[in-house]
């Protein structure tokens, strides 16, 4: 298999990130006999820095002719000068508008060997295996904004807004994943308080006779972060907008002891783009310490859901799983009678437990 992917490392600990998880990608090519080619892009601060914008033209192309996009993490107080539509997230929230990605999942998995790491009891922490589906392309982040000075006061606006079909598609998307797992829905909203909550409500409610197999239930923003924590396994896929969406899934990965962890992948009407959720630390950038392991799952679904290499995704979950197990942890992740190692480090482990598995499976003729 040939495929391009454009790689994004962005800023603070986003090159770190993506160089683990392009090794892990040319592990893969290697292994299996596929060619990545990989074509390096600026985006967010760094492209304001070498194009005086945070989302190049030659960057927006060549996402566009892509086949998948790989993305780092973008931001840091050295833009933070910059007004708003000029700093580097404003980069990121062009690039998924220009390339039409409405829908970003995020799954939280807690893994057997991080159970300690979680700060839940195991009893409540149960077996945590959720997918947060994030409406990407619309709500307070693509809203009116503005702001004016009167009278010696300074008053600025966001607005929260959706239309009937943007609700619709992203939920027919949770639906049909929902469908495909444990056919429970949770969509999350504020239609107590909010009239585009209750249109999100009105509209994903009259699309729940369509897939009479999923059990469709609605909660309140505030009621859901708190059930987050009190009682996590009650969910399987959670629908909900951009900004609800932005805010539950960091506290999820708190639950399986890093927002290092997570991985997430955003679909819509060209490239698809993955990323690790985590922000560009930018205190942590160039101290060898950042966690790789969100860039590198979310290359295993890219290769897994856009790519249709499930062997891969396998091999490196796997591996992943047996680095863990075997007590090896990033900083972040350190607990007594772990081996704490740096990003580089436990990249390299991963890649050879990965090669070792591999050659395992083939000497015994069986399957990765």
């Amino acid at each position: 298999m040939k495929k391009t992917i454009v790689v994004l490392p962005g800023d603070g600990i986003g090159p770190e990130v993506t160089q683990a998880a392009v090794s892990i990608l040319k592990e893969c090519g290697a292994g299996f006999g596929h060619t990545f080619d990989l074509v390096e892009a600026p985006l967010g601060g760094a492209a304001i820095d070498a194009a005086g914008a945070p989302l190049p033209k030659d960057t927006l192309d060549a996402c566009r002719r892509a086949d998948a996009v790989l993305l780092g993490a973008v931001g840091g107080p050295k833009w933070d000068s910059q007004p708003v539509g000029k700093r580097p997230e404003s980069g990121l929230l062009e690039l998924r508008q220009s390339l039409d990605l409405y829908v970003n999942v995020r799954p939280v998995r807690v893994r057997e060997a991080l159970r300690g790491v979680s700060p839940l009891r195991p009893e409540r922490l149960g077996k945590l295996d959720l997918e947060i589906v994030r409406e990407l392309a619309g709500g307070m982040y693509f809203g009116a904004r503005g702001s004016e000075r009167t009278g010696g006061q300074e008053r600025a606006w966001d607005t929260e807004s959706y239309n009937t079909t943007e609700i619709e598609r992203i939920a027919r998307f949770a639906f049909a994943r929902a469908q495909a797992r444990s056919q429970k829905l949770t969509s999350v909203d504020k239609a107590n308080v909010l009239a585009s909550s209750m249109l999100w409500r009105r509209t994903v409610t009259s699309l729940a006779a369509s897939y009479p197999a999923v059990s469709l239930g609605h909660m309140y923003v505030d009621n859901a972060a708190m059930q987050l924590v009190l009682n996590p396994p009650q969910f399987d896929v959670v629908l909900t907008s951009n900004m609800f969406g932005d805010i539950l899934s960091d506290g999820a990965a708190a639950l399986v002891g890093s927002i290092g962890l997570i991985p997430s992948a955003s679909y819509g009407n060209s490239a698809p783009l993955f990323e690790p959720i985590h922000g560009s630390a930018p205190q942590l950038a160039g101290k060898d310490v950042a966690n790789p392991i969100g860039a590198i799952l979310s290359v295993a679904m890219m290769l897994r859901d856009t790519f249709g290499l499930s062997a891969e995704a396998d091999l490196i979950e796997r591996s992943l799983d047996h680095v863990l197990a075997a007590g090896y942890r990033t900083p972040d992740l350190a607990q007594m009678g772990s081996r704490t190692v740096g990003t580089k480090e436990f990249t390299e482990v991963l890649c050879q437990g990965m090669r070792l598995s591999r050659e395992h499976a083939e000497r015994d003729g069986s399957r990765v």
